[in-house]
């Protein structure tokens, strides 16, 4: 940073209109003013905000928790629907049974690959006209979606709110960039852990806003059995009440969030503009962060979609057969064991061992995590009850930590980004491929799953033998990782050098 303001000074000192002992007196009278006024009035106005030059200063929480609200909307969203979309579509959309699960898969990706195609849109709009309008229009386009989604009357109602819900990606691109400006190097370890936690609370309040909600006049007569609204639209109350959450996050982002894109002004003009996508790509480190980020979003993707149909399917066809509420225990479990690494763990861990270091012990451990499901069905398969609940809950808490990868890989976007300028484009870059694979890797990943079932595939095992190879091959492709993006003492070096 003090490169940074060697780089400001310099410049003051070396224009023309600079006020120095050359300057003519009437010069110095004029009421014109003078980059050196620009510049100090600039420096004050960047010091009335939230002083985030100064490497010490503290995390702005409150700015920190209302940008937490926001990510909250996007990941409840887009699960909300879960519980009943299968339903929806058939009594709704009126298709045929055996149809339903490709409408089902077709719905859902639909929203990711609408993102996909949007998400740089965003990130250069942020990087252009200021996060927080942004920020706020995207909240409120979401919310709109969200609501009208649950009054659908037919299946391409349904097809077109949710793209319409994918083309507002900005909350998530926008969320993503602001943490990055109300932090520092030293903070922003802390500020994504929070991040981080709030996208896995979505996750799980979207399924239960969902799920407690639907058809609300058959499952409460009492409160909702006489209006007619709710008889002829039974979905529409877990679309509401998902928008409100939207739409309380976009009221309270645009009274209190404060605008970040002139925090970094003096850093930006110090190192250049703006760049276009392709000059961004191209970038020293860029391209393989972007690699490393999407290697571990797969790995992300195709267990989330498994693990539930693992859980469920016989023994007997190589799954771990548990009813329904085990299955909910399990994956609560496992939230919690998340929320734990994340918050409590991440934050000193990476200051000991920096972001790198985190990314390499998780890409060691990934493996093993994987490995350590199919061995479960092993004991469940041969009677080996005590083995298996001392292994299997064991194995979700500790290798819950594998989340820590995610926080990682964004701390090592934000490292690499050549400007803070750039850095709303860079995080559309990673998001709109991230998009792209939770478009087709979920339903990849189920398929091969099946195809292994079906046809007794190493015992049903077969998705899991290329997890683990998938996983694996994480510990080659972290070594991509640029000493840049190694964490924040690398950093250091490098803008002192």
């Amino acid at each position: 940073m003090s490169s940074t303001r060697r780089s400001s000074a310099s410049d003051s000192s070396s224009t023309p209109n600079g006020s120095d002992e050359r300057t003519p007196l009437l010069a110095t009278l004029s009421p014109i003013p003078t980059n050196a006024t620009i510049e100090a009035a600039i420096e004050s106005v960047e010091e009335e905000d939230v002083h985030l030059e100064d490497e010490d200063a503290p995390l702005p929480f409150w700015q920190i928790m209302v940008l937490c609200y926001a990510r909250v909307v996007e990941p409840i969203a887009f699960f909300s629907i879960f519980p009943y979309i299968n339903e929806m579509i058939q009594k709704v959309g009126h298709v045929a049974e055996e149809d339903v699960g490709f409408y089902s898969g077709l719905i859902e990706s639909l929203f990711s690959a609408t993102q996909m195609c949007v998400m740089i849109f965003w990130g250069k709009a942020a990087d252009r006209f200021g996060r927080k309008p942004c920020l706020v229009i995207s909240l409120f386009g979401v919310t709109i979606a969200t609501a009208l989604f649950g009054t659908s009357t037919s299946i391409w109602q349904m097809i077109l709110f949710r793209c319409m819900a994918g083309i507002f990606a900005g909350t998530l691109v926008t969320v993503r960039t602001m943490i990055s400006e109300n932090s520092t190097k030293k903070t922003q370890a802390r500020a994504f852990s929070y991040f981080a936690f709030t996208g896995n609370l979505g996750i799980c309040v979207g399924p239960f806003i969902g799920g407690l909600l639907e058809r609300p006049a058959e499952k409460f007569p009492s409160t909702f059995g006489s209006i007619q609204f709710f008889r002829d639209y039974p979905y529409a109350l877990p679309g509401f009440a998902s928008a409100s959450v939207g739409f309380t996050a976009g009221i309270v982002g645009a009274l209190f969030l404060r605008e970040t894109l002139h925090v970094h002004h003096r850093h930006r003009r110090a190192k250049g503009g703006s760049m276009s996508t392709w000059e961004l790509f191209k970038y020293p480190g860029v391209a393989r962060v972007l690699v490393i980020y999407n290697y571990i979003g797969i790995l992300a993707f195709i267990y989330t979609a498994v693990i539930p149909v693992f859980l469920y399917i016989p023994i007997e066809l190589g799954g771990i057969g548990f009813p329904p509420e085990l299955i909910a225990s399990a994956i609560g479990l496992n939230g919690i064991s998340q929320a734990v690494w994340l918050l409590l763990v991440f934050p000193p861990l990476q200051r000991r061992i920096n972001t790198g270091g985190v990314l390499r012990l998780c890409a060691a451990w990934w493996p093993v995590f994987f490995s350590l499901h199919p061995i479960c069905h092993l004991f469940r398969r041969f009677g080996l009850t005590a083995l298996f609940w001392s292994v299997g809950p064991l194995n979700l808490i500790v290798g819950s930590g594998v989340a820590m990868a995610f926080v990682g890989n964004q701390l090592a976007l934000n490292d690499i980004a050549p400007t803070h300028e750039t850095l709303g484009t860079l995080n559309a870059m990673a998001l709109a491929l991230s998009s792209g694979l939770r478009a087709v890797a979920p339903a990849l990943a189920t398929s091969l799953y099946a195809i292994g079932v079906k046809y007794h595939i190493a015992d049903g095992q077969f998705f899991w033998i290329i997890a683990i190879i998938l996983a694996c091959g994480q510990n080659f492709i972290v070594r991509l990782l640029p000493k840049k993006a190694e964490g924040r003492i690398a950093r250091e070096e490098d803008e002192e050098e």
